[in-house]
């Protein structure tokens, strides 16, 4: 895949040993959180200013390459039955580059899911503008960022590793602090 004009950043990630390219910038603890346009479930359109009610909210997203792989369907569920230990003022969801319908198909298969279910299958703006977006596969980094209500980034963590899970009890942390 290729895209012009984007920062390429070689070996930040690998995929079950194999460097691979994240396509954006490097975001970092205290940045601005970049725009974005994210689809829900009923196809509507998703904003950071949506994400975080205009200020009211923290955001906690979960990123993940595809819900219909056995790694990112486990982070998936371990975050949805960890939930309650976020407060009330934190937004969680799952972003993917699944289509919303086959997220819906995850969600049924589970049951009892909290966490929104969002992709990035348009526009693919949240991959290249948070820097996540593995260009040899068109999927999404695995990683984890949180956008405090102030709409500044609070916390990343890239897994280094594709195929490894993320830091739950950093990532459900910094999530409280940022809605703080």
């Amino acid at each position: 895949m290729t895209v012009d004009n984007v920062q390429e950043r070689a070996g930040v990630v690998t995929f079950k040993g194999q460097p691979m390219t994240l396509l954006g910038p490097a975001l970092r603890r205290g940045d601005p959180a970049p725009s974005f346009t994210l689809t829900s479930g009923d196809l509507s359109t998703v904003t950071p200013e949506i994400l975080t009610d205009e200020g009211k909210r923290a955001a906690l997203l979960i990123v993940v390459p595809s819900l219909d792989t056995s790694v990112c369907s486990l982070e998936s569920k371990k975050f949805n039955d960890r939930l309650s230990e976020l407060p009330e003022g934190v937004t969680a969801a799952v972003v993917s580059m699944d289509l919303p319908f086959a997220q819906a198909r995850w969600c049924a298969a589970e049951g009892d899911v909290k966490l929104d279910m969002l992709s990035d299958y348009r526009s693919r703006s949240f991959g290249t503008n948070y820097g996540l977006l593995i260009s040899e596969l068109g999927l999404l980094a695995r990683a984890i960022v949180v956008i405090g209500k102030d709409r500044t980034i609070s916390y990343v963590e890239i897994v280094p590793e594709v195929a490894s899970e993320p830091d739950y009890d950093a990532a459900l942390h910094a999530a409280a602090a940022a809605a703080a």
